[in-house]
């Protein structure tokens, strides 16, 4: 096994370190370090910019404007991007709609759909979670019956994300009720969200931001050759999407950025007359941290040695998943023990706010971070259902 990289990997980390450098706008850059919300306008800005650039869809195959870098390429670019604080894009099309349509779509809708994704012509979102069917997916309910040459489609989705902003939504749906196994009966269509008989409802989160959705369908026609895959094939669509979610939920290169910047806060603020970092408790909080962000830094590249011989993960790829949104809750943890009293709002700044250069901006952002990072341990599948999954798989327990 080898965990070094090579002399040319080091020179593509350079080449890359270098273009992002001058590449990145820097409103986009100060509204990343500082935490502030990125719009639609922000996150396709950033997007066309890597597309023009032949970055935006590295895993694609070439002939759809993949970049043709290898498994260690890839991770590599990933990373430089979140050490350099670039916006991070939207994987609901190019990372997971994307793909999909690669794999199993048919070539009209291929030709159809991919290079607007690519060029960030539209915007997606995941029509997967409903109240009561999360990490159990195969609980689904959301209808389709197939009506001669489209699908009527009933139900409801929720948690979406973006779909506020959204132009298309990927779905499961479920178009045979009476099958035994509920995982059959599955489907995986392609729906435009300025069809008629859509809405979204907002749900505010904790920290007061607008980043999740209800959708609802009330009989909405969507045509049949919107179909992915096969009809009641939708799970083994399913499969396929999660495990390229699950892949890039570790994001080592963003927690060894945070992690800096961690230590930096912590060594101007004090506590009882010195910097919270020379507190030993405080201290040993943040060296074991570390250590296992290390840890998990070396089991990424194990992965990435396994990719090289052409072996792709299992379901080992959840401890990537379980221990990486751990780090990054621990992270906004001791961001809000070193900021104290003045972190503990949870609502984000006004514009008043952000305009008054004596506020400490940093300070106010934290409480909102915190509370929006409680999500992580449970999008992409629980931590819960990935203990699970490792206990199963890898355990035989």
């Amino acid at each position: 096994m080898d965990l070094n990289y090579s002399a040319t990997e080091e020179a593509f980390r350079q080449d890359v370190r270098s273009w992002l450098a001058a590449n990145i706008p820097a409103d986009l850059a100060e509204k990343v370090a500082s935490y502030q919300e990125l719009g639609r306008d922000d996150l396709l800005r950033w997007h066309r910019i890597l597309a023009a650039k032949g970055w935006v869809a590295p895993a694609w195959p070439e002939e759809w404007g993949g970049t043709g870098w290898g498994a260690v390429e890839r991770f590599i670019f990933e990373e430089e991007c979140s050490l350099a604080g670039a916006p991070g894009l939207v994987p609901f099309g190019l990372a997971m709609c994307g793909p999909v349509l690669i794999r199993f779509a048919s070539p009209e809708i291929k030709e159809r759909f991919l290079p607007r994704i690519y060029n960030g012509v539209d915007f997606w979102c995941q029509g997967y979670s409903e109240p009561g069917s999360g990490s159990d997916l195969a609980s689904l309910k959301t209808r389709a019956e197939r009506r001669g040459d489209k699908y009527i489609v009933n139900g409801q989705k929720i948690w979406t994300t973006l779909g506020h902003y959204a132009d298309w939504i990927f779905c499961l749906v479920r178009t045979d009720s009476e099958s035994r196994i509920r995982q059959e009966g599955i489907s995986f269509l392609l729906i435009d969200m300025k069809s008629p008989g859509i809405s979204v409802r907002p749900l505010i989160l904790l920290d007061g931001h607008h980043e999740v959705n209800e959708v609802f369908f009330d009989n909405v026609e969507v045509p049949a050759n919107q179909l992915v895959h096969e009809e009641g094939k939708g799970w083994t669509v399913a499969k396929f999407l999660l495990g390229h979610e699950r892949l890039n939920t570790g994001r080592v290169g963003a927690s060894k950025r945070e992690l800096a910047k961690l230590k930096a806060w912590a060594a101007n603020r004090t506590h009882a007359g010195k910097p919270w970092i020379e507190h030993p408790r405080f201290a040993d909080k943040v060296a074991e941290l570390e250590i296992d962000l290390m840890a998990l830094e070396i089991t990424n590249l194990r992965f990435l040695d396994q990719l090289r011989g052409g072996k792709p993960p299992g379901a080992e790829v959840s401890m990537l998943k379980l221990r990486g949104t751990e780090i990054q809750q621990r992270l906004t943890e001791l961001m809000m023990e070193a900021g104290g009293t003045r972190a503990e709002r949870i609502r984000p700044l006004d514009s008043a706010q952000w305009a008054d250069e004596a506020f400490d901006h940093f300070a106010a952002s934290l409480g909102p971070r915190y509370a929006n990072y409680r999500k992580t341990s449970i999008y992409a599948g629980s931590n819960e259902i990935q203990r699970n999954i490792m206990a199963k798989m890898m355990l035989g327990l």
